[in-house]
């Protein structure tokens, strides 16, 4: 809730339960999702259970999908148009508020989204020089984060990098796009530990979490 009342500008702590009681922790929980659903954040095999259990690899992919979103909403400058102020989730103080809030200027605004972006740009351009380096020994060449994932070639050449004994590349080259998919993902979730965040056929903010896994995986 705190993280989400910085992002957003929206107040949710006033609805929080301290309490060490499950129900009250998993009621807390279920504030945040129901906030982040109604944003159309999507969360995918994400719910309360798991996070009030603990369950690091969904907390890890919850963090990753709101990283995602307001990154992406920051960059637009549709954040404040997704968070509307309302009678339960009221907007952040404006300076004639508090003395000790400040306000920046439209040239301060765009100079730190042109760094913000730069920086996404530098991150992006690491993480797939990351997978090229991955890939081109298995003769799979990666250009980008869209077409050159569809075959499911790509996918399954990095798993092979990080053990050469999950996968048989010659194989995948005689199966559809899809069982190289399914192949991808299932070997992923029981041979490295990575759940499963994605569908062969959809598309999801979880593409870059399960990315960031594989390389967790490798180092």
């Amino acid at each position: 809730m705190a993280l989400l009342e910085e992002l957003s500008g929206c107040k949710l702590l006033h609805s929080f339960k301290k309490s060490a009681h499950r129900i009250f922790r998993l009621n807390n929980i279920a504030k945040v999702l129901s906030f982040l659903e109604e944003r159309n954040v999507k969360l995918v095999s994400i719910d309360a259970v798991d996070i009030t259990d603990g369950n690091s690899s969904i907390i890890l992919g919850l963090i990753w999908n709101i990283i995602l979103f307001f990154q992406i909403k920051e960059l637009t400058g549709n954040i404040r148009s997704q968070f509307p102020s309302s009678s339960s989730l009221s907007s952040i103080p404006t300076s004639s508020d508090s003395d000790t809030s400040f306000s920046s200027t439209p040239s301060e605004e765009r100079q730190s989204a042109a760094i913000t972006m730069r920086e996404n740009s530098k991150a992006i351009k690491k993480l797939l020089q990351w997978i090229q380096r991955r890939t081109r020994k298995y003769g799979v060449a990666v250009q980008d984060f869209g077409k050159s994932w569809t075959s499911g070639l790509a996918f399954l050449a990095v798993i092979k990098s990080i053990d050469s004994s999950l996968v048989d590349m010659r194989k995948a080259l005689l199966r559809t796009p899809r069982e190289n998919l399914e192949d991808a993902f299932r070997i992923a979730h029981y041979s490295l530990g990575i759940p499963r965040l994605l569908e062969p056929e959809g598309k999801n903010r979880s593409f870059t979490f399960l990315i960031h896994e594989l390389d967790a995986a490798y180092r």
